[in-house]
């Protein structure tokens, strides 16, 4: 997801376990042709990616302030089961920032490399708890306003349960944010998505984010969205919202996604 990250740094948004996978993951992303939850949402779940199978996304983000337009245009999105409840997690964006007063930079942004885990399977009574770890790599411009310029990492929990038709997760976590005038930072994000048809979802989420800036101001936040299933293994995600008590006056966020 849809991933979330500092206010200015495009999300859209996953090196621990399983060389091997990671490797693999990155040489798909590097090569010519480089419904579960998550994606197209900020707020994340505890689910992980079968055992054997693969999630890829070709998305795009986009985030309005009062003075600022940012993105990704595009970013891919590779998610993998390694082993039985353990997901590798790779993002590889190319970004664009346009100041209010200023001209148009795009070029790679942060990569992020990150483990979900599942800590407990969800019962009758019980959710379904996991991690979901991540790293992000200053590979972006800090001074164009593509990029961190440090390294970043997200410590959160997450839960999930059914009920027939309904799901609901969400969570939160902490955000160690270094760099000069820079602040470590929480996130917490609740959604409620409905299975509408075979083929369809339909869910909303709210969460809010602390100042990830000193002198900077905290900001909530609503997102609704879909999924739509196109076949057994294609499916197109959306999703849009904006601040209820903030500076963001549009967010909104588009993928394919394959899954095998």
């Amino acid at each position: 997801m849809k991933i979330p990250r500092p206010h200015k740094q495009p999300k859209p948004a996953e090196v621990f376990a399983g060389h091997g996978s990671l490797f693999l993951v990155v040489a798909i992303l590097l090569a010519p042709l480089t419904a579960a939850a998550g994606p197209p949402y900020v707020t994340d779940d505890p689910e992980p990616v079968e055992c054997g199978h693969w999630e890829f996304y070709a998305a795009t983000q986009h985030t309005l302030t009062e003075d600022d337009l940012s993105g990704t245009a595009p970013h891919f999105e590779v998610n993998y089961g390694a082993l039985p409840g353990l997901q590798v997690h790779l993002i590889a964006p190319l970004a664009y920032d346009r100041p209010q007063t200023g001209s148009l930079r795009a070029g790679i942004g942060d990569v992020e490399l990150g483990v979900k885990l599942r800590l407990l399977n969800e019962s009758r009574r019980n959710p379904m708890i996991g991690i979901f770890p991540l790293y992000e790599i200053p590979t972006g411009n800090e001074a164009k306003g593509l990029g961190a310029g440090h390294s970043q990492a997200f410590f959160p929990l997450w839960l999930q349960k059914s009920f027939g038709p309904w799901t609901t997760y969400g969570g939160g976590g902490y955000w160690v944010n270094p760099g000069a005038g820079h602040r470590n930072w929480w996130f917490l994000g609740w959604l409620l998505q409905r299975q509408l048809s075979r083929n369809a979802t339909l869910g909303a989420e709210i969460f809010h984010r602390t100042a990830d800036l000193a002198g900077g101001k905290s900001d909530t936040a609503f997102n609704i969205g879909s999924g739509l299933d196109l076949s057994e293994h294609h499916h197109l995600l959306f999703s849009a919202g904006r601040s209820i008590r903030g500076g963001t006056r549009l967010q909104g966020y588009a993928a394919y996604q394959l899954t095998i």
